[in-house]
């Protein structure tokens, strides 16, 4: 059995035991599959009954963003009561570069949960290329998100800022267990206090119906949609609730639906076991390449590291002397760790040299590491809204004193990552959610009924959303087609040949054969 198996078993037994049952267990499936289609045709029915949003469009008053025309929709907060209390809606959108080739609207969302669309577009122009000229792109700032009425969960900034650099994420000790704990209760209950009315309105069932609304307000009949990593969730409940109005979904670091919305823990799990898996390929590929192509490599990186995050456990480690030192905790390395394997180029090299200079200690440069921590922030609205939209959409046990016995127990395939991943749910377990779950949380089934089945991708080597993500998503949406970057490292797939398959079909509808793979255009390290 793979290593992903035994995981999956371990944390279902774990669950299970903490966990109360969903649903009646003598229930037949074909019941169940009435009640889920009469279900999401009830959610359905709710977005077509609120009004279509009115978008006046004007250029866009960031300076960042002045390329760019921006609009607010009013969508509903409940809609369950479609013609009740709105929220705005930030949106963005590019206009097509030839406007007589215009096909109509491609609509794209942040990943996250809590990555800010507007905040994304402000970098450089959204699709570069054929997709650009043929498409008008749309991208927003989801509810709870950025401009889009912001997840607030502390009383100022201030208050926010201490608490986030207070948070050990992830523990490295019994101490610090205990401090997690009580963080995540504050932040549960911060939110609760502060962003009450709001909260149970954040799951991906209401931004995929914004979605829909948006769609509408633009004109198409159909939607084209693109999106990456948790906006890859936002396309499959687009296309599950929706699907009869999706011209085209292109997904990719795809999440498994099923997993993130009906067994959280195993999805944590199972991601864990794929960040454990990417930084064996850091280490063998940095000492493959040798210095100075990776300031990591020599004799047994992986045991190193090791040995480095064992000396963290006791206690920061102090790079540099005198004034200019900096001091780094277990938490801070880990979660570096982590967010610098999504990028195999620039974030590969920064981790190999962060690494290096922990080594090095006394010896070290501490601006090096200052400069590598500061590339690599999470922004603290980005946190909240992250925790909210995951609270929302989840089912965790609701026992966070359990957290220390779930992370050893996920730890047997994942010892480095495992905790991380599952600490920053910690807050879930202690979240105002009705016993059920939020009513409007869609739970499957996930296939897509459109006429043009999805195009989805992904790296073969991925820290977030491993492979068996994507061939599961491929399984549970049925018409789909996968296409692997077989030696792809990172996050999103990226380089000439997703592109020219991803404008292929987002402008032709034409999906690429059963067995084409892509091959990345650069290797880490410059290998």
């Amino acid at each position: 059995m793979s290593a992903v198996g035994k995981s999956r078993i371990a944390v279902f037994g774990v669950l299970i035991a903490l966990m109360p049952a969903l649903g009646g267990c003598g229930a037949s499936a074909e019941r169940e599959s009435k009640q889920q289609q009469s279900r999401a045709a009830e959610l359905v029915a709710q977005a077509d009954a609120a009004p279509t949003p009115r978008l006046d469009w004007a250029p866009c008053a960031e300076p960042a963003s002045s390329r760019y025309q921006c609009a607010v929709a009013a969508v509903p907060l409940d809609y369950a009561q479609p013609n009740g209390a709105t929220i705005p809606l930030a949106v963005l959108r590019q206009t097509a570069g030839d406007p007589g080739g215009r096909i109509g609207t491609l609509f794209t969302a942040a990943g996250g949960p809590g990555g800010s669309g507007l905040e994304q577009a402000a970098l450089g122009e959204l699709f570069p290329g054929e997709v650009s000229r043929r498409f008008d792109v749309i991208i927003f700032d989801q509810r709870g998100v950025g401009r889009s009425s912001q997840v607030r969960c502390f009383a100022d900034p201030e208050a926010q800022q201490r608490f986030w650099a207070n948070s050990p994420q992830p523990p490295g000790n019994a101490e610090q267990e205990r401090a997690a704990e009580r963080g995540s209760r504050e932040l549960a209950a911060g939110c609760a206090a502060h962003s009450a009315a709001l909260l149970p309105h954040l799951t991906t069932v209401d931004a995929a119906r914004d979605l829909d609304l948006l769609r509408r307000a633009v004109g198409d009949a159909k939607l084209t949609y693109t999106g990456a990593s948790y906006a890859s969730y936002l396309g499959e409940v687009y296309g599950a609730l929706f699907g009869d109005r999706a011209r085209a979904l292109q997904l990719a670091a795809m999440i498994d639906p099923d997993a993130y919305t009906n067994n959280a823990g195993a999805a944590v799990a199972d991601t864990a076991i794929g960040t454990e898996e990417v930084f064996g390929e850091f280490v063998r590929l940095c000492t493959q390449a040798g210095q100075p192509k990776c300031a990591f490599a020599g004799e047994d990186a992986r045991a190193r590291d090791r040995a480095l995050l064992d000396r963290l456990r006791q206690g920061p480690v102090e790079v540099g002397r005198g004034e200019t030192a900096v001091q780094v905790s277990y938490g801070e390395v880990v979660q570096a760790q982590a967010m610098l394997l999504y990028d195999s180029q620039q974030g590969w090299s920064a981790l190999a040299e962060l690494l290096a200079e922990l080594e090095r200690g006394a010896d070290g440069n501490p601006g090096t590491v200052r400069k590598i921590f500061a590339a690599e922030p999470l922004s603290l609205n980005f946190l909240d809204s992250f925790t909210a939209i995951t609270c929302a959409d989840s089912n965790f046990p609701e026992r966070p004193d359990q957290w220390p016995e779930l992370a050893r127990e996920f730890s047997g395939n994942a010892p480095t990552y495992a905790a991380f991943w599952l600490y920053l749910r910690q807050p879930c377990a202690s979240w105002s959610t009705p016993r059920d779950g939020y009513p409007q949380r869609y739970t499957g089934p996930w296939t897509l009924r459109s006429e043009v089945p999805a195009l989805l991708f992904n790296n073969r080597f991925d820290p977030v959303t491993p492979l068996a993500f994507a061939k599961r998503a491929q399984q549970e949406l049925g018409n789909a087609r996968l296409v692997v970057v077989v030696d792809g490292y990172g996050h999103e797939p990226a380089g000439d040949c997703p592109r020219r398959l991803q404008e292929r079909y987002l402008i032709d509808l034409r999906l690429p054969d059963p067995t084409v793979s892509c091959t990345a255009d650069r290797a880490p390290f410059g290998g």
